[in-house]
Order: structure tokens, then sequence, then C-alpha cells
């Protein structure tokens, strides 16, 4: 709905744990052949071509694609000064996530906020959210973030945590969320599945070399989804293709492309009952605001990327790409909003974007059709190395250009009735008899940039990288009728900086500063400026960490981050609204993170972290917001998952995680949280073969002891919903290669 000292926690116990075992455990044996691993045909054998290639090992990865030709070079993880997390495909198919919601429980850094059932979901990394518009990405290229985001054709989903300013310019802190495709493989695979609330699903993965240049990978995918929510259900289907092509010894042809279709009604979210209570009695399972005519929140995307590579006999080397992804949005919705029109509300005590005391809310009639997101990108990258004097030089230089585009009906937004949280179901309201008005093109936004960096090799055990990037940011905002409505023109250098220090192998120390510049927000319709646009917002990042590779399978990183923008919110004041949005004052994010990735043993695997985190709104000007924990942000966040292999049956895994998070806050005055939550997680995984077939079978349960929780207390356009977490879910699937 487009509406408005460190404590002794069980994962710190568990990484000290698993460090013990893994010092006396012996060098894990050579991983198991990635199932999709490309056989290469054997009657050509062609010399290495740099096409952005990365590795993954069980739940370990070595290298990131979205640090090759981005803010760090060509380097592996384990020399890049940033906290770069990834989740491997082996990850996504034993634990099986659909959302991102789901794909998010797999690091303590990440959290959910406005991610609603049967809609697009939005992320917050180290407590800021995401920009859907600049922060997701496919295969390094920018993505329209409204949109479901499928994990068929994703061979890995790469999290930078922290500032992504000279990787991406104009773009919110928190991080990048980069999608890689699965490249062309011998791969005959079907998949189907089935969950305990009766859904069905099938994929398949196709994919060979044609010749010895020229390979191509198929997937696709039908699911039909019996939500948790009632009147939920919804269905999907998806389409991908990926090819490569080499040119020539030297060069190299990538191409991607995909489209998914998808229908889903959209669960609108609990809000404070006066703005000051937790609802007492919530369900899960139950749509707020359910009208019989509201009709399913269809999505079609397209996104396709295409990347050129060229190494030149010098050793340099060029990259071309360029990506396109559209979105386009049937928006409806019967949306369960405040209490204007109840009678609870009538005095005016009770703020009218809140649900009443007693659990009244609105019903609105939502109809936002042919809403469409469009990114276009082109990039292009020159890198290699050169010597002065004993100094080495790893040198990236390159231009970007992103052009993002809206086109937008005047939408229906009609009050119909209301209802109340205690009903299983509201009274039935005839709809509006109201219809969108024609599309016109309500924002045109380029950025154009140049960037460069540096990697120094000072010695044997320095490193220094220093580089920037230089943006022109031209956006204009139109209103419905196509009137200009805002012109923002902006430049900006933005600098970062490290300096890395490897006194042994498997040690790296480093430390960065880095800064990156975002949009600022619309404010609420609720506040006296409401619709007025904030001025863009700078945020400065330093950081320092440590990475360790326990063994060739197991890696171990913490990091120590402070981070720091203008702070945006509703400040409270005389006005007739009483509040007026302003920017004042900072949000400061200080936080400490631990992660652990890779085997500890040759049958125990295992991904751990650990996000300790204080968010803070200083000088703002309103003493009873100052220095209380910002809202959405527990303080305190662990994601555990455990992947053992029985010693006397080998073929059988059992799967086990465990999920944390500490008391979240709900109101900026620090008032209100909602509890602090355990989520335990459960699985098998059995392999097997049938006539030469390999088969695997995987059998998950998730929130295995049916807890209830609170999983977002996130904010959308200005205003504040909760998001209960979602009850005992078993999903059961069998793999078949052929």
């Amino acid at each position: 709905m487009t509406t408005m000292p460190l404590p002794r926690t069980p994962l710190v116990l568990a990484l000290l744990s698993a460090l013990a075992v893994a010092a006396h455990a012996p060098t894990a044996h050579a991983d198991d052949a990635a199932h999709d691993t490309p056989r290469q045909p054997q009657a050509t054998t062609l010399p290495t071509v740099e096409a952005n290639a990365v590795r993954d090992k069980d739940y370990r990865a070595d290298s990131a694609q979205i640090d090759t030709f981005g803010s760090f070079g060509n380097a592996p993880l384990h020399d890049t000064p940033a906290a770069v997390s990834v989740i491997t495909r082996d990850q996504i198919d034993d634990r099986q996530p659909r959302t991102l919601s789901e794909l998010a429980r797999s690091d303590a850094a990440l959290g959910d906020n406005y991610a609603p059932v049967g809609y697009y979901q939005n992320l917050a990394v180290r407590g800021f959210v995401l920009d859907l518009a600049t922060a997701y990405r496919l295969n390094d290229m920018t993505l329209a973030g409204e949109q479901l985001l499928p994990l068929e054709d994703k061979q890995r989903v790469e999290i930078l945590k922290g500032l992504g300013g000279l990787e991406a310019g104009v773009v919110a802190p928190g991080g990048l969320v980069n999608y890689v495709s699965k490249r062309p493989a011998d791969v005959r695979s079907v998949t189907v599945g089935t969950d305990s609330q009766g859904s069905r699903y099938g994929a398949v993965d196709l994919g060979g070399w044609l010749s010895p240049r020229f390979g191509v990978r198929v997937n696709a995918a039908r699911e039909d989804m019996h939500s948790y929510v009632d009147h939920a259900d919804g269905r999907r289907n998806f389409l991908s293709l990926a090819a490569d092509w080499k040119i020539s010894p030297n060069a190299t042809l990538q191409l991607d492309t995909d489209y998914q279709d998808s229908a889903q009604r959209s669960a609108s979210g609990y809000q404070l009952l006066g703005g000051s209570a937790i609802p007492a009695h919530p369900s899960r399972t139950r749509m707020l605001g359910f009208e019989p005519w509201q009709q399913p929140v269809g999505i079609r995307a397209s996104n396709s990327t295409a990347r050129f590579a060229y190494r030149f006999d010098n050793g340099w080397s060029a990259q071309l790409s360029a990506g396109r992804s559209r979105s386009v949005i049937d928006d409806n919705v019967a949306f369960a909003y405040g209490c204007f029109y109840s009678p609870d509300c009538a005095s005016g005590a009770t703020p009218g974007y809140f649900f009443a005391p007693n659990g009244d809310y609105d019903i609105y009639d939502y109809r936002s059709p042919d809403d469409t997101r469009r990114n276009d990108e082109v990039r292009g990258v020159l890198k290699g190395s050169f010597d002065t004097g004993a100094v080495g030089h790893e040198v990236s230089l390159g231009a970007s250009a992103f052009r993002r585009t809206l086109d937008q009906r005047p939408y229906v937004y009609d009050y119909v009735g209301t209802g109340n949280i205690d009903q299983i179901d509201p009274p039935y309201f005839a709809p509006s008899p109201n219809q969108p008005g024609p599309s016109a093109r309500t924002l045109t936004s380029w950025q154009r940039s140049v960037f460069a960096m540096d990697r120094l090799h000072l010695g044997a055990q320095w490193q220094l990288l220093a580089g920037g990037r230089f943006v022109r940011l031209d956006e204009r905002a139109y209103d419905d009728a196509g009137a200009p409505q805002r012109d923002t023109r902006l430049d900006k250098a933005l600098p970062q900086a490290a300096v890395l220090w490897q006194p042994t192998a498997p040690l790296t120390a480093y430390a960065s500063y880095s800064e990156s510049l975002s949009l600022g927000a619309e404010a609420p319709y609720w506040t006296s400026n409401g619709g007025t646009v904030l001025a863009p917002r700078l945020a400065r990042q330093l950081e320092t960490g440590v990475k360790y590779e326990w063994s060739d399978a197991l890696s171990l990183q913490a990091a120590l981050y402070r981070m720091r923008q203008p702070y945006q919110f509703a400040q409270p004041d005389g006005t007739a609204e009483g509040f007026t949005f302003v920017q004042r004052g900072d949000q400061v994010h200080t936080g400490l993170e631990l992660d652990a990735a890779g085997r500890v043993s040759p049958d125990l695997r295992l991904t751990a972290s650990l996000n300790l985190i204080q968010a803070r709104a200083q000088n703002t000007g309103t003493p009873s917001y100052e220095n209380h924990q910002i809202v959405n942000v527990p303080r305190v966040r662990t994601a555990v998952y455990l992947d053992y292999r029985l010693p006397l049956a080998a073929d059988l895994g059992l799967l086990a995680g465990w999920r944390y998070a500490s008391a979240n806050p709900a109101t900026p005055d620090g008032r209100i949280h909602v509890p602090a939550y355990h989520v335990f997680d459960l699985g098998l995984r059995y392999a097997t073969r049938w006539n030469g077939h390999a088969l695997t079978w995987r059998l998950n349960v998730d929130n295995v002891f049916n807890r209830f929780y609170w999983r977002d207390t996130g904010s959308a356009y200005g205003d504040s919903y909760l998001f209960p977490g979602a009850p005992r879910l078993a999903r059961l699937s069998l793999d078949a290669a052929f």
C-alpha cells in the first residue's frame, strides 16, 4: 500500500564454542563439487578470460561480484575493507526462502522495514532503510526494487553492509543488495514442493554448452501460494535466460534477462492503538480490512543485464555493462489505516493516523493501476596495474549514467467504512465508484557519475585504498497532471579511503572512511508541510574490522562502525497539525558485527552473525526524542544456521536455525517497545539416487514452536506499522537431477 561491556548473549557463546571446535578440528576436506559447476566441453581449451567469476564453498564465499568493478577493485573478500556477507546457493537451497523478508533472516544486520505479505518488501541494514530505487541490484546493475525478486535463477545474494556512495552514487545509507545470476552449466534439474498451507511449487533449471564458446541456462518456476493470512492466496510465474559467449580468448559477453508476473492480495499491518498501545490480541492470520471486492496486487517485472569484458594484451581490462529493470504494479487493497472516521477518535484526542484505542480502524478503497517504475543504467570501467618505484598500484577508472522514471495514474483512495481488529472479517462496504485517472510521468531522475579507485601496495603487509565518485543529479518531479512540482540539481564528490594491514596471510585488519548522499524524504500528509521534500542528506561512516581465515573452509570477521547522517522526523510544535517535518540534529548508529561462515568440521557447517547497535537521535531540539533508540532498530539481533551431516548416515543432514531480536522500539520517544523474541527453525536434508539420478529431499519447519512475535515496527511514507511474524510453516521439496 503506497500511503502514507559486550553482553554474554547465546550467540557470542556459540561463536566462541565454534572457534574452540575449529581450533581442534582438522582442516576441512576438499569441498564437494557444486551441483551446478559447469562441465566445460573438452574439444577446445580456451585461455582464461576475466568475466567477474565468483566462487562459493558451501556456506562460505571467497569473493563478491559487487566488488569486482566497484568500490574495492578486483579483490577477494578477505582483502575487502568492508563488511560484505554472501548468501550462497547452498544456503538458499537448504533454507527454501521465497521472499525478501525470509532471505533477510540469514544475517543479523538485516531486518524488515515495511514488508507486508502479498506486496513488494524492503529491508533495513544496520538500522538504515534501503532505497528501493537504488539499493537493489542484479549482476551489479540497478534494479527497480518495487518487485518480488525471485531466487530460482540466482547463484548467490551479496549484501554490502554500510555506505555505498562510491559503488552507487546517490543512495541511502545502510548498504546494497546484489543478486547474482546463475551462469551456463551442464544442469538438468526439476524441483517440486509444497508446504503445510497447501501451496504448490515447481521449478526447472536447464543449461548446457551448445558449443565450446556458447552456453545458455534457463530457469522457470510456477507457484500457487496458499498464505497463512486469510484471503491472501496468490500465484506467480517466472522465466529467465542466461547466456555466455566466449567471443575470443580475450573477450566475453554475458547476457541475462528475466520476467515474472504475480498476483496476491496484500495484507495491511497493524498500528498502535491511539498511538500509544500495542494491540493486546493480534492475529497473524487475519486480513485487516478485507472486503470481497478487493483485487490482488499484480506485479509484472522484467530485468535484463549485459556485460562485455575485454582483456588487453598488457594486462589491463575493460568492462561495459548495461541494465534495464521495469516493474508495473497494479496496486489494489482494502487498506486498514487510521481512525479518522471512528467514533472513538471523534474527540480529536487520538491522532487519526493510528488505530483507535478500542481497536477501530478505517477501511479505504485504494487502487493505483499501471504504477510503472523503470531503471536504466550504463557503465564503463577500465582497470589495470602498474608500479611507481616500490609502490604497486591497482587502478579502476569508470563512468556511469543512471536514469529512473515513474509513470503513475491519479489513484483512488476513498474511505468506505470502519472495522475493528477483533472482527474475523469486517462488515461488507461498497467500493468507491471513483476510477483512477490517466497515466502521467511523475518523476524523471538522472545520475551521471565518474569514479576512480587506486589500491596501493606498500610492501608485503600494507595496502592503501583511495578513491571517490563525482555525481551529478538532475531530478524532476511532477504532479498527477504533469505540472512541475520539484526540480533538484546538485553536484557532489563522495570520497572513500581505507588502509589494510596483513601481518600474516590469514589475517586482515582494516580501517575505512566513506561518504554517501541520499535524497531527503517527503513530509507526511499529516504534518504542517505535508508533501514537501527535504534537502538531500550527506552520510559519513567510519569502520574498522578484522577478517580471519581460520581454515580454507571457515571465515571469521568482526566490524565496528559508526554512521552519521542528518535526522529527519515529525517534530511536535504549535502548528494546527501539531507537527512539522524537519531535518534537524543527527541520526547516529554505532555498532559491532560478528560473523562466521563455512565448515567448522567435515560434518558441520554454519553461518552465524551478531549485530549490536546503538541508534540514537542527537541535537534534535526535541528533548523527548533525544538519546532514544531509533524506531525499528533492536539493540541486539542474532542469526545462527547449522547443517550437521550425520557421521553414520552421510546422506542425511540435520538443519537448525535460531533467530533473536531484543525489544524493538515502536515510537520515537522510546515509550513503546514490542517484546524481544527467540525463533527456532528445524529441517532435514536427505540425498539419495534413483536410477542413476541424484535426488535431494528437504523438509524445513520455520518457527517450530509457533512463537508469536512482531518482526517489523517500520514505517512507510511517514506512517508507522506493526507486522507480526509468520506462524509455524513447514516446506517440503524434492530436487531431481537428470
